[in-house]
């Protein structure tokens, strides 16, 4: 492997996922919105940016956020608004699945490559004992369908490809500093982990859903 694209390369997991990359010796190009302009909610600028890039042997989708329009996740079903879901959904669904067009040109048709998707373990509708957070476990939810249906179709032109969806743990970064109560890793922890998962895939698993320690998540 050589070459890497992060894509939310400025956040505390993308960041420290591009460091992981390079730390392996890899060539690492990282986008993100702060940086580059790089907004998964604007078509035309997901478009724009990785339309002719070249090809990676190795993707890693590391955009999102917890909120929606401000809000935070809901703890009932009394406090959803119609904005907050669709902004939820805007981020961590519809930005996701417009990169992931792009997949087949990123990746070479030959050899083995390999495309991780930060997901959330609360976007599993298996694994849902607590409700409440509704807009952002759906719209996870949601993020968790393309993957696996992206992951089906690529292996028809890609047959050595994994693509999997992974959940990075909760992770000490701004995304989660208004949330106590967890015990969180290091951004550093989660992306080594996060690599390991990913490299340790074979193509016949592309398509699953992953855990930073590497267990199965139902979905």
């Amino acid at each position: 492997m050589e070459k890497a694209l992060v894509l939310g390369a400025s956040g505390g997991i993308g960041a420290a996922l591009v460091a992981e990359l390079e730390g392996r010796g890899l060539r690492v190009t990282g986008l993100s919105r702060r940086q580059d302009g790089f907004d998964v909610t604007k078509p035309d600028a997901v478009e724009a940016a990785l339309s002719g890039l070249g090809t990676f042997d190795v993707v890693m989708v590391a955009t999102g956020k917890l909120d929606g329009a401000g809000q935070g996740p809901e703890k009932a079903l009394k406090a959803l608004t119609a904005e907050a879901m669709a902004d939820q959904f805007r981020v961590n669904a519809i930005g996701p699945a417009l990169i992931l067009r792009h997949l087949p040109q990123l990746l070479p048709r030959e050899g083995a490559s390999y495309c991780g998707v930060l997901s959330a373990r609360v976007g599993s509708i298996g694994d849902n004992r607590l409700g409440g957070w509704y807009s952002y476990r759906a719209a996870k939810a949601a993020l968790n369908q393309v993957v696996h249906g992206a992951a089906v179709e690529l292996a028809r032109t890609h047959g050595e490809a994994r693509l999997v969806a992974l959940h990075p743990g909760t992770v000490a970064t701004a995304f989660t500093e208004g949330y106590s109560g967890h015990d969180k890793l290091a951004p550093a922890e989660s992306a080594r982990h996060l690599v390991d998962v990913l490299f340790a895939r074979g193509a016949e698993e592309s398509g699953s859903f992953y855990d930073w320690k590497g267990a199965a998540i139902p979905w």
